[in-house]
């Protein structure tokens, strides 16, 4: 199966395809972090018509996150940007591709009326997927089902200090925050893989 992920630079969503055989690749407009041949630097609008069988798109959720949108009112040079965000976000939702996930954290109220489509079909957290954090994430689904979890471990995550089970939330200031916030969970990389891409997806 032809596999594109866009928007990935980690190449951990890729390389969970590959692993079981599929001709995954990556697409970003940065370089990818693992030097893989099997990442396309650009735009990732340049290649969606190539034929691929399933697409995971992890496009920017800067404006489009409910976590930012108090930013909206106190600096309206962000609107043209939520709009063109939107505008990203449904292309990757409307992409010529028989099978799509488009993961994005949960929306602020203009970028759901922007988008217009919808509540996402899933929320997923990391402890559904063998990881002891949280952060719920979003997954808008077209011709692929919900992901069931792979490893509960809600249970002990809820021992843990609020720092850790929301290590994300704590990271200091530092030039690689944004890209250490963005990266997928192994665990839910996998369930993607196996799920999506597995023999009896």
């Amino acid at each position: 199966m032809r596999v594109l992920v866009a928007c990935e630079y980690s190449g951990r969503v890729r390389n969970a395809f590959r692993k079981l055989g599929h001709d995954a690749w990556s697409c970003d407009m940065l370089p990818s972090d693992d030097d893989s041949p099997y990442h396309i630097t650009g735009d990732v609008s340049g290649v969606l018509n190539s034929g691929w069988d399933l697409m995971v798109a992890h496009p920017p959720c800067t404006y489009l996150s409910n976590s930012g949108v108090c930013h909206l009112h106190k600096d309206a040079s962000r609107w043209p940007k939520l709009f063109d965000a939107a505008d990203f976000f449904v292309a990757m939702i409307d992409a010529p591709i028989k099978r799509i996930a488009v993961e994005n954290p949960i929306m602020h109220k203009y970028a759901r009326r922007l988008t217009a489509t919808g509540k996402a079909t899933q929320i997923v957290q990391p402890w559904m997927f063998g990881h002891t954090e949280q952060k719920a994430t979003g997954l808008w689904l077209k011709g692929l089902l919900p992901l069931y979890e792979t490893k509960n471990v809600k249970e002990e995550m809820w021992k843990l200090p609020a720092r850790e089970r929301q290590r994300l939330h704590y990271l200091p200031p530092s030039p690689d925050r944004w890209k250490i916030r963005s990266t997928t969970f192994q665990g839910l990389a996998d369930a993607m893989a196996m799920q999506w891409g597995g023999k009896n997806a």
